[in-house]
């Protein structure tokens, strides 16, 4: 009996580590529509419930997400025209002196060069982390493309051009009790059967010398294996995305310690930067990178958590 499900398919491997945001949310206000982080790790939290359960106003337990998030830096603009009934990015208008230290050569278009936005469908802003600060053993650049708020693509130029060579900080983007959805790769668990793969029913001892393996793998007709058969194959390390996560606390390097467990995060240490808090969990392992928008259809409004205690407790030998 299968017990796998069909959402996600075909089950392939991510092919990048930096996952792409392909919808944004519409927002009238010249923003930031989104971040990066890395993942540090969980621990828990007590909090006052304030959801419409029946638990509403007692004091509840909550697993947490702790992510570390670096300075943005935005260097450059992108602009979109318009074609048939899509977008299509048109050119990059990038900052020189930035230019050479990403190494992004053959630059056609500098920022001092921008034409009129007006003309233009959408702008973007053309952003960047330094992740050398970071406990995680990894100092390559990451480059992305972030949406930006706003009524017309001359405001959102306008804005994106005033913050070229500046840094963007979290608080600048988010505030606790904000709703967010988060985007990265899962933790990869390598070749898996079928069991292990799609939760199919193990046989019995004596029905064919065989226990976790697949009984039959389809009908006599068509006389062909379909593609919802399950096989085994790789399992995990795929892009999932999850809405609607809630941001708990918000934080500065100058705090960090109101959040960091006893010895550090298991296979991360310990948090050096703003950081925020997230209710829940999500995909991946420890050091993974992570995108996060505005929520894109949160129905929620936005209201700041009580937070009366965070575990700091060693999870060193959980």
């Amino acid at each position: 009996m299968r017990k796998g499900s069909l959402e996600f398919w075909p089950h392939r491997r991510a092919h990048r580590q930096t996952p792409r945001m392909r919808s944004w949310p519409s927002v009238a206000e010249p923003s930031f529509l989104g971040f990066a982080a890395f993942k540090a790790g969980m621990t828990h939290v007590t909090m006052i419930d304030d959801s419409d359960s029946p638990a509403k106003g007692s004091e509840v337990s909550r697993a947490a997400t702790l992510l570390e998030i670096p300075e943005l830096h935005v260097y450059g603009i992108r602009l979109y025209t318009k074609k048939y009934e899509y977008k299509e990015p048109a050119t990059d208008y990038i900052d020189q002196n930035l230019a050479k230290k990403l190494h992004i050569k053959n630059i056609k278009n500098s920022i001092e060069k921008l034409p009129d936005p007006s003309t233009f469908t959408d702008a973007t802003a053309l952003v960047f982390i330094d992740p050398v600060n970071l406990g995680i053993a990894n100092n390559r650049i990451k480059r992305m493309e972030i949406a930006v708020g706003g009524k017309s693509a001359k405001e959102k130029a306008e804005f994106i051009k005033g913050w070229i060579g500046k840094s963007v900080k979290v608080t600048d983007v988010l505030g606790a009790g904000d709703y967010i959805d988060v985007k990265s790769i899962s933790t990869g668990k390598g070749w898996a059967g079928v069991v292990k793969r799609f939760g199919v029913a193990t046989q019995g001892r004596k029905a064919t010398g065989k226990r976790r393996h697949l009984g039959v793998m389809g009908a006599w007709h068509p006389a062909k294996v379909l593609y919802t058969v399950p096989h085994s194959g790789h399992m995990g390390y795929n892009y999932r995305t999850e809405l609607n996560k809630r941001i708990l606390k918000i934080g500065s390097v100058n705090d960090a310690k109101e959040v960091n467990v006893k010895g550090g995060f298991l296979n991360y240490g310990v948090i050096k930067n703003d950081y925020i808090m997230i209710d829940g969990s999500i995909p991946g392992p420890s050091k993974r990178f992570v995108r996060i928008r505005k929520a894109l259809r949160s129905t929620h409004a936005k209201k700041e958590p009580k937070i009366t205690y965070i575990s700091l407790a060693s999870k060193q030998g959980s």
